[in-house]
């Protein structure tokens, strides 16, 4: 197993940094590095970035529009644009629903929807979680009755990450009640400007509405939107969730943070701290060790071997990661990371006065966000026991 990039993933890293660095508004990186709050014309407008250099579908194969590129290079392109300051590609549209598009829809489906997806004009979410139906994604309410040439949808998604932005949203919905749960879940592509769809954001500890409650109401939706077969949805739902996990796992993000994290400790004063610095040494090995853990994968791939099937233990230890490096910026801020005023922040106030440094605003709000990352994309408990039967046996 070599895990050394070659000669020429060297030249294609030094090529992807070249023209993010060119490419990256700066007033973008300078929010991104510092966690200020990110509007959707903010993230829309590096996805059109990308995607006008046909890098948004970076993960697709040609024959889709997309670069053709091999794991390495997709790993080291979301590499160089985390460093950079780039914000982070929505995953629901190029990353999620691409694929099961690409690998279950019908010619007509994949002409009409892959197009705005590559070029990010199209904003995608989510309809996965329900309330009482999280983990447990068999347990879906949400109902979809054929009637004609229509599906009828009724019922509640909830969690629905960005998706007051939505525009479109890819669903999982309840077509038969026969047999076992799983057996009667479809996948739906819904219009969110659709009559009788209702979108309430909820506002969450860091004072952002970053998730959403969306309710369907005799929601009609053309069964031409149905991808695959009925009462398949289930396994083109796992097929989406493999991506997903993956990269809820992020490592790029971490290693970006990792060095905000050591900013913050010398600016405020704190760096020689041995205390502090041998957590932030051992946070520094778990990253490098999952970067390592993903580099096994990318090696598995490039050798034609089979992958590793451990999509859950990347997504356990890399939101568990994502955790610690927000509690240590809160340590090394000390009190200055504590007052939470949202316009305050927006403002830089604490570079206005000695000890106060801008880049701890928002550290407060980063701190209540990350609470979520073991919960969300399937709960870590849950993905212990998934790891536990499929790869310990």
């Amino acid at each position: 197993m070599d895990l050394a990039f070659t000669p020429e993933e060297q030249a294609f890293r030094e090529e992807v940094r070249t023209w993010v660095q060119a490419n990256l508004p700066k007033d973008l990186a300078h929010k991104v590095h510092n966690a200020l709050r990110l509007t959707r014309g903010d993230m829309q407008n590096w996805a059109k970035i990308l995607g006008k250099k046909g890098w948004l579908a970076f993960g697709w194969p040609k024959e889709f529009g997309g670069p053709g590129w091999t794991a390495v290079q997709k790993h080291l392109f979301e590499e160089e644009c985390a460093l950079a300051g780039a914000p982070r590609i929505v995953p629901f549209g190029p990353v999620m629903v691409a694929p099961v598009i690409m690998a279950f829809g019908n010619a007509e489906q994949q002409k009409r929807f892959l197009p705005g997806i590559a070029s990010g004009e199209v904003w995608w979410s989510q309809g996965y979680s329900e309330p009482g139906s999280g983990s447990d994604l068999a347990s879906v309410k949400t109902r979809a009755e054929r009637v004609g040439d229509k599906y009828i949808v009724n019922g509640q998604k909830t969690w629905t990450t960005l998706g007051q932005y939505g525009d479109w949203m890819f669903n999982l919905v309840r077509t038969s009640n026969e047999g076992k749960p799983q057996t009667g879940i479809s996948f739906l592509l819904l219009d969110m400007k659709s009559k009788g769809v209702t979108v309430r954001p909820i506002k969450l500890l860091d004072g952002e509405c970053e998730v959403n409650e969306v309710f369907f109401d005799n929601v009609e939706v053309p069964a031409e939107n149905l991808i695959g077969e009925e009462n398949k949805g289930w396994t083109y739902a796992k097929h989406l969730l493999s991506h997903e996990r993956t990269n809820i796992a992020d490592v790029n993000r971490s290693k970006r943070e990792l060095e905000r994290l050591k900013r913050i400790a010398k600016r405020e004063g704190v760096w020689d701290d041995q205390r502090l610095r041998d957590q932030i040494a051992l946070l520094e090995v778990d990253i490098v060790a999952l970067e390592m853990l993903v580099l096994r994968v990318l090696s598995a791939e490039k050798s034609g071997k089979n992958s590793l099937d451990i999509a859950g233990l990347l997504k356990i230890k890399g939101s568990e990661i994502q955790q610690r490096y927000s509690e240590l910026m809160m340590l090394a801020a000390g009190p200055f990371a504590l007052p939470f005023i949202e316009e305050a922040m927006e403002a830089g106030w604490q570079g206005n006065f000695p000890g106060g440094e801008t880049a701890n605003a928002p550290l407060a709000s980063t701190y209540f966000n990350l609470r979520k990352t073991t919960i969300y994309g399937g709960s870590n408990e849950v993905q212990r026991n998934i790891v536990a039967q499929t790869v310990l046996g």
